[in-house]
């Protein structure tokens, strides 16, 4: 048997898709976000700007927004999608809204969730459709129905149709044989979610994985949740599907711990989120004739462990069941070589209104500053790349 290798530092499959101009323009956006200095102030400037309703927005759309986002509208996006799946990258559509807070509003959205599972249905390039649960729901009573607390007349009535949108939009995804990723959120919201989730699964992945849940492994308790969703699963006869990531609260998390006085939910290091998440990936594999995951995470060990181990088993490349996932503008070394070695992997790209969408970036730019040298390393790929076509 050859030895198994998977090049992730392949700078000229991971930016093929992008012209020299494209390629510079990368270079610069990525240079500034790469700066704590820089993104800060950027990110300071634009908050004051749409504050004081400056017109700012076709600034940001021409920059971080072309750089993060597929379009204002889904048929803004078509060229992203036809884009990446000539590369053999698929499509995830996620409506990047958020901060809404009326019951019109939530319907609105819950609307446009089911049109990107209806762009989706037929488009072998967009494998999954995606939705984040307070984009269709208030905090606070996700936040009351996760503590378990009891609810007033006006709370019940939210809580219901909370979990109408919800069973509307997975029953849509399974009447048309879409699969759907419901997002993870705040510890403080996601009991709710979870057994939500866990229902939906119970209903609609009888034949077939539809829903997926998703745990953030950086949280402690995730990785035995995942082996209680898995028995769960297995007793009472439905497909388990889990998409895994380590996280995006890290510091709201601790934060809000510290606040309220109990035991950070967070794991101490990222050596130990790490552990438990390359576990989650072994255990999915030991249970894959009763589960679907996606492995989504820019992380390049996790990818390569996952890539090594499934060759070993000897399980395709394109296996059904498992899948690896990158943001939209990100992660393009790990997404690009994958997808030429018949990975099934797919781009998360997020799109809506510019305003709508700038909490969405914002947070991409703060995340991305204080990640461990991923935006380093980001940067670095791209400036090799321009040295090999000799463009630096």
């Amino acid at each position: 048997m050859t030895e198994f290798h998977l090049d992730l530092q392949d700078t000229e499959t991971a930016f093929a898709h992008l012209s020299d101009k494209e390629l510079k323009e990368k270079y610069r956006l990525f240079s500034m976000l790469n700066s704590p200095f820089l993104s800060g102030v950027g990110t300071r400037m634009a908050k004051f700007a749409l504050s004081m309703g400056l017109p700012v927005e076709g600034m940001i759309k021409r920059t971080i927004f072309e750089q993060f986002c597929g379009g204002e509208t889904i048929e803004e996006c078509d060229k992203v999608i036809e884009h990446l799946g000539k590369f053999g990258v698929g499509t995830i559509l996620d409506y990047a809204v958020e901060g809404k807070s009326t019951e019109a509003d939530f319907d609105e959205t819950r609307d446009e969730i089911i049109r990107t599972i209806d762009r989706a249905k037929d488009d072998s390039n967009m494998p999954f459709a995606v939705f984040k649960v307070t984009g269709i729901a208030p905090f606070g009573t996700l936040e009351r129905l996760s503590a378990r607390k009891k609810l007033d007349a006006k709370s019940q009535a939210k809580a219901e149709r909370i979990h109408s949108r919800i069973d509307e939009i997975c029953s849509h995804a399974h009447s048309v044989g879409q699969p759907i990723f419901i997002d993870a959120e705040h510890t403080w919201l996601q009991d709710a979610i979870d057994r939500i989730a866990t229902e939906m699964m119970e209903k609609f992945n009888r034949e077939t994985p539809i829903v997926f849940n998703t745990i953030q492994l950086y949280r402690t308790d995730r990785l035995q949740y995942l082996r209680n969703a898995r028995k769960e699963a297995s007793k009472n006869g439905y497909w388990l599907g889990m998409k895994f990531v380590r996280g995006a609260y890290m510091e709201a998390e601790r934060e809000r711990a510290t606040e309220n006085g109990y035991a950070s939910p967070i794991h101490v290091d990222k050596a130990a989120t790490d552990e438990d998440y390359n576990e989650a990936l072994e255990y999915a594999l030991r249970h894959l004739g009763e589960m679907a995951f996606v492995n989504a995470t820019h992380n390049e060990q996790s990818t390569q462990l996952l890539a090594r181990r499934m060759n070993e088993l000897g399980l395709p490349e394109n296996h059904p069941r498992i899948f690896f996932s990158q943001l939209f503008g990100m992660g393009d070394n790990i997404s690009y070589v994958l997808a030429k070695r018949g990975y099934n992997v797919s781009k998360y790209v997020p799109y809506g209104p510019v305003a709508d969408a700038i909490p969405y970036l914002i947070r991409r730019a703060e995340e991305n500053t204080s990640a461990a040298g991923h935006m380093s390393r980001q940067l670095e790929m791209i400036t090799r790349e321009l040295k090999r076509r000799k463009l630096a």
